[in-house]
């Protein structure tokens, strides 16, 4: 069997494109299910954020990357990457460390990864392996987050957004800000925007009551998005994280709105994929637009400011890497090993049975040490090829040799069994540290190209 890893992410493929592959929650079941049945796929984990679209599997060999790649969709394949085996594994421990987000350190990915797996069991498409490494990576992210300090600062698409914001400004003070969106990336934004004074913060939601919810959490105001137009005209900042499938700022209301502003600058952050402000709204005067992209530019300046902690990571994964194959290793050698032992152990039996049954006259206490002697002696014929076997995982010309040497080859090995299913529930995010990270530098006002 081949561990796969295909897709992409926002390293290989731009906004444009990861916009119109990304799967909608509500989708992931069925894009699952239409993998499951694609030939030679076992197992499936599909997982779709702002950044990336990734399929996880179990196949009967890499050829079936190619299968996969294809149900993407065309778009994906002068972007997509197939990873396999060794490489394949490593990346899913990256992803889940944030090692490989947009923010190196941010925390959402790690539920992110959670979530899809829930979904992926929900589906039936997700088995004992990906498993065994998806509870591996998260143990890896979790002593990445524990035991290194990528996580301070910025960590978030939102706090960079607020950031950028704030540098753009100059100051929040007795700014208007609007929050389209009221869900997770509005909410830390929204935290944000706070501590840095923001006088006021508007907050429109396709739910009424989910707006109202968050206004009393900042000290903001609930809006309706039935009264977008006007709160454009208001509004010095908007940051824009819906859940639309559409796009929720267009350029016709972009350009009445900024006839009623007299041309006074406004700045747009959208968050989202697909994209909630229209790329040619940024073609506008006095309008400057950053979408995921651009934060990636501003994120990247403040990568390398972390680069001591990243290393740190980086090591934590590898060595959770060796121990999840070494692990991995030790299950493959055990049907060749149970085998073998099952085989010796046996012929030791029947011959001390033999043998007492030729001596009469033993008491309980010989016929004991007999059969003690015979186990003793598997014991220490089995000691060496045992750990050969364990260190080459039973596998290649060594098991085959040592299967076909003893007649093992039809011998049925034991079955394995499930590990846990690692809890979909995102861990809480842990405490800030005290010190701030230097403040990302911020992007020249051009327009994007």
């Amino acid at each position: 069997m081949t561990f796969l890893c295909v897709g992409l992410s926002h390293k290989e493929a731009p906004i444009a494109v990861r916009e119109q592959l990304a799967v909608p929650l509500e989708q992931i079941g069925e894009r699952l299910e239409k993998l499951r049945k694609l030939p030679g796929v076992r197992e499936a984990l599909l997982v779709s954020t702002c950044n990336r679209i990734e399929v996880y599997a179990i196949a009967d060999s890499r050829g079936v990357g190619e299968d996969i790649l294809g149900e993407l969709g065309p778009i994906a394949a002068p972007h997509a990457k197939c990873r396999f085996d060794e490489e394949g594994v490593k990346h899913l421990f990256r992803v889940a460390a944030s090692l490989d987000s947009m923010v190196v350190g941010e925390a959402q990915i790690l539920g992110q990864v959670k979530e899809a797996a829930a979904l992926a069991h929900q589906a039936g498409a997700m088995g004992a392996e990906i498993n065994r490494a998806l509870a591996a990576a998260v143990r890896a992210a979790k002593r990445v987050r524990t035991e290194t300090e990528i996580a301070r600062g910025a960590v978030s698409l939102s706090s960079v957004a607020v950031r950028l914001a704030h540098k753009l400004l100059g100051s929040l003070e007795r700014r208007s800000v609007l929050l389209l969106g009221a869900g997770e990336m509005a909410q830390l934004a929204a935290r944000e925007l706070r501590s840095e004074g923001a006088s006021e913060l508007l907050v429109a939601n396709r739910s009424p009551a989910r707006a109202e919810e968050l206004a009393r959490e900042i000290s903001g105001v609930p809006v309706s998005l039935a009264e977008l137009p006007t709160l454009l005209e208001r509004a010095d900042v908007a940051i824009c994280s819906t859940g639309a499938a559409h796009h929720v700022v267009t350029r016709e209301l972009m350009a009445r709105a900024l006839k009623a502003r007299r041309y006074r600058p406004i700045f747009l952050v959208d968050l989202t994929l697909p994209r909630n402000v229209d790329p040619s709204v940024n073609e506008l005067e006095n309008v400057y637009v950053y979408d995921l992209d651009d934060l990636e530019r501003v994120a990247a300046q403040n990568r390398d400011l972390r680069a001591l902690h990243v290393d740190k990571a980086e090591e934590i994964v590898e060595e959770e890497l060796r121990a999840y194959f070494a692990r991995l290793h030790e299950r493959k050698s055990m049907p060749v090993l149970a085998r073998l032992r099952a085989y010796a152990e046996g012929v030791a039996r029947q011959e001390a049975e033999k043998t007492l049954a030729a001596l009469n006259g033993l008491g309980e206490k010989e016929r004991k040490s007999v059969r003690a002697m015979a186990a003793a002696i598997v014991n220490k014929l089995l000691h060496a090829p045992t750990a050969r076997l364990r260190a080459e995982a039973g596998q290649g010309p060594l098991g085959e040799a040592a299967a076909a040497l003893f007649g093992l080859e039809d011998e049925p090995g034991p079955q394995p069994v499930p590990m846990p299913v690692p809890d979909p529930a995102p861990d809480p995010a842990p405490a800030p540290l005290p010190e701030p990270d230097p403040e990302p530098a911020v992007l020249p006002l051009v327009r994007n190209g």
